[in-house]
């Protein structure tokens, strides 16, 4: 998506540039509030700014492995979840990407799923556990598709850099907000000396207050058109946009919370956490879209697989264009595929335990059958030098996994 590249590198120079200024404000806000005068401001104006040039290097050379870590992600290797692995490459090559992304686990009953990375060379799909435990192949390769869809349009550079500076800004506002709490009463006296202080110090407090409420508008705000764009996307990777719908369907009906509810992180999955989906309105404090018109619009797409049958879907459930006209002539007429005869051959408990197993080998458990009996023992790293023998028949156990 041409033009969609292009906007989302204008939108990350000027995401960088406010987050900036709400970062540096809020410094000068939290070192007049402890020194009281006009040095404390400049002094913490600078601090902020220097904090904000180390952050910025942090997000560039790391952010992704912040964001997977604050999720709770694992790598997983291709050994340990096979049909997992196979579609993230399958729709990587149906994208164009030079490299496949790397492929996380989250343990979390909840069937969600994130992208992450600065650019497609070092990009991460994550996905939950509670996802590869109702999705049949089909609806998988509806959420991989859109994830990977993400990744092609630079959604991910994007998100990565505001969600870590938004992180920032918050943690000030949250030091500001104590100190407020702890030492108000002897701020609030000191400024009773003269009329300006007092003022300086309302100036401050709504300044704390109102700093992560501006991050996060100007954050959500990003991320409800991307959500649209990587489903039309998803819709060309997989031509089966009914993959994608379902899945979303078996996301909604769910109900089950999400363990990550960071308000960084929220904003980068497929759904937003489903205590969120609850009350979740179309507004600037929405982080997506609703997901009954996202399941209409794909459903709307009457039997093409194309930008140009998305964009048609999108203007009759919404009015107005979604994408450029480079983009809609892209792929133009592709007719949707079948289904995949084998797309859900695997019964939903060998899914389970085949999510459950790849998440523990990904956590360093290893797995030790017993030679003599039917034990399979699944030993946390704690343990694999401590149990030696079999607890059920007493015979040792084989040292490799």
């Amino acid at each position: 998506m041409w033009e969609q590249i292009r906007r989302n590198r204008r939108r990350s120079a000027l995401v960088v540039a406010a987050m900036g200024v709400l970062l540096v404000a809020t410094g000068a806000a939290l070192g007049g509030l402890a020194a009281q005068n006009e040095a404390g401001f400049l002094l913490g104006a600078a601090v902020a700014g220097v904090l904000w040039l180390i952050q910025w290097g942090i997000t560039a050379s790391q952010g992704d492995r912040i964001l997977l870590r604050v999720a709770g992600a694992k790598e997983v290797r291709k050994a340990d979840h096979p049909q997992l692995h196979n579609v993230v490459e399958e729709m990587s090559i149906a994208a164009s990407l030079d490299q496949k992304p790397r492929v996380c686990l989250v343990d979390d009953p909840a069937p969600n799923a994130f992208a992450v990375g600065r650019n497609p060379r070092d990009a991460a799909v994550a996905v939950t556990t509670g996802l590869l435990r109702r999705l049949d192949r089909d609806e998988l390769q509806g959420v991989i598709a859109h994830e990977i869809g993400h990744i092609k349009n630079r959604d991910v550079a994007l998100m990565t850099t505001a969600g870590i500076m938004l992180g920032v800004i918050v943690l000030l506002s949250e030091i500001g907000a104590r100190s407020l709490r702890f030492g108000g009463v002897r701020h609030s006296r000191s400024s009773r000396k003269g009329g300006g202080g007092a003022i300086v110090l309302v100036l401050v407090v709504v300044l704390i207050i109102l700093a992560p409420l501006l991050a996060q508008l100007i954050y959500f705000a990003l991320s409800r058109r991307r959500e649209y764009l990587a489903d039309a996307s998803a819709a060309r990777f997989t031509r089966y946009p009914e993959g994608l719908a379902r899945a979303l369907e078996k996301i909604d009906a769910s109900g089950v919370p999400l363990a990550d509810t960071s308000k960084v992180t929220a904003p980068m999955y497929i759904a937003p956490p489903a205590a969120s989906r609850r009350r979740a309105v179309a507004s600037w404090f929405s982080t997506h879209p609703p997901l009954s018109e996202r399941i209409r619009i794909l459903r709307g797409m009457a039997g093409g697989a194309g930008y140009d049958a998305y964009q048609s879907a999108y203007q009759e459930a919404r009015g107005g264009t979604l994408m450029g006209a480079r983009t809609v002539s892209e792929a133009r007429d592709l007719p949707a595929r079948a289904a995949l005869a084998e797309a859900g051959a695997v019964p939903a408990a060998e899914r389970a335990r085949a999510a459950s197993d790849a998440f523990l080998a990904a956590s360093g458990y290893a797995r030790r059958p017993c030679p003599s009996c039917t034990a399979l023992l699944k030993l946390p790293p704690s343990l694999q030098e401590r149990v030696l023998n079999c607890p059920r028949c007493g015979q040792p156990l084989p040292r490799a996994d």
